[in-house]
């Protein structure tokens, strides 16, 4: 039997292009908004706030702008202000209906910033009415409650909010995108081989670096949420600074790097270390270097690395779906989760 969630990563394509053509039109209204502005601050939980490390990275790197995550408790649970004259803040959640997301919004309104929210949940969510801008997904309904496509639309919106950020990036690139997702999703590379490797482990450690962090740490949330490992999502460069040492025979490597960039040689020689120390390190993307310092490899994108993390998450969905099958749980409804989470 088909999972709601496996359907759902076949759909990613789909929604790609709905998403990319929406938005693309609206990068004027985005350069608008920016215009008043001088740093970001994104507001988000759960999967929406590793969409967010992405758009961090992306607009730090390619748009000259500061950026940072915010702290959404300062808003709501220690309800103190914040001077943020000069600040765009950027709302995500996928359903639009995260009430601590929308106060936070808000509250950032309220505090100077200019506002934009990035969801799945139309322009009618409470999210999107709260924002200066809205930019809605093309998504659809999501039913299994691991995010898969809304969390590729995401990574799509914050690509044109970079955009209009005036990222120095060809945005070309972005029409090449849902191509190489459903290629991936036709071939992700030793799917079988890596479930295996997984299958008899507690825990992994799951690394990536710079614009790959953010699908480090998504894929890790993915495994915990279906597959109930003890999956920590980590920058290799924390990962070097003390807890590699949990990396052994017991608690394997999962390396995510797009196939192009100044992270990838890092990512080879931490696979190499690993593999050497006598662990098991698993690839997704990073091309042949780093299929060949790894003992399985899922396929990655054959994108430029500032669009790669849209296709790098893919594997990483598909392990999780089959990983999850292949331990006898049920993908599409994990244990004590909802599609929508309110926080106390």
């Amino acid at each position: 039997m088909t999972t709601k969630m496996r359907s759902e990563i076949a759909e990613q394509p789909a929604a790609l292009r709905a998403t990319l053509d929406a938005l693309l039109p609206r990068v004027g209204e985005v350069e608008a908004i920016a215009a008043r502005t001088r740093h970001l601050v994104f507001v988000a939980r759960g999967t929406s706030d590793n969409a967010a490390v992405y758009g961090r990275y992306l607009v730090e790197a390619y748009a000259g702008r500061l950026a940072a995550l915010a702290a959404p408790s300062i808003a709501t649970t220690y309800k103190r202000r914040i001077d943020l004259s000069g600040a765009l803040a950027v709302g995500l959640s996928q359903s639009g209906r995260t009430e601590e997301i929308v106060e936070t919004l808000a509250w950032a309104k309220d505090c100077g910033a200019a506002t934009v929210a990035i969801t799945n949940g139309g322009e009618g969510s409470p999210l999107a009415q709260a924002a200066d801008l809205a930019l809605c997904t093309v998504a659809g309904a999501e039913e299994a409650v691991p995010a898969t496509k809304t969390y590729t639309t995401q990574l799509a919106a914050l690509a044109v909010l970079a955009l209009g950020l005036g990222a120095g990036v060809e945005a070309g690139d972005l029409a090449r995108v849902p191509d190489a997702v459903e290629e991936l999703i036709a071939d992700p590379g030793d799917l079988d081989a890596v479930v295996e490797g997984l299958a008899g482990v507690q825990g992994v450690v799951v690394s990536g670096r710079g614009m790959a962090f953010s699908t480090a740490l998504e894929t890790a949330l993915k495994l915990k949420e279906a597959c109930y490992l003890h999956a920590m999502g980590l920058s290799y460069a924390d990962l070097l600074h003390g807890p590699i040492a949990v990396v052994d025979r017991d608690t394997p490597a999962l390396l995510v790097a797009a196939g192009e960039g100044p992270t990838l040689p890092g990512t080879v020689a931490l696979a190499r270390r690993v593999t050497g120390a006598g662990a098991a390190a698993y690839a997704v993307g990073g091309g042949a270097e780093l299929a060949g310092a790894a003992t399985a490899s899922l396929n990655g994108p054959a994108l430029p690395e500032w669009v790669a993390p849209m296709g790098l998450i893919v594997p990483g969905q598909l392990l999780t779906e089959a990983l999850a099958r292949r331990l006898g749980y049920d993908p599409d409804s994990p244990r004590g989760l909802n599609k929508v989470t309110q926080t106390q």
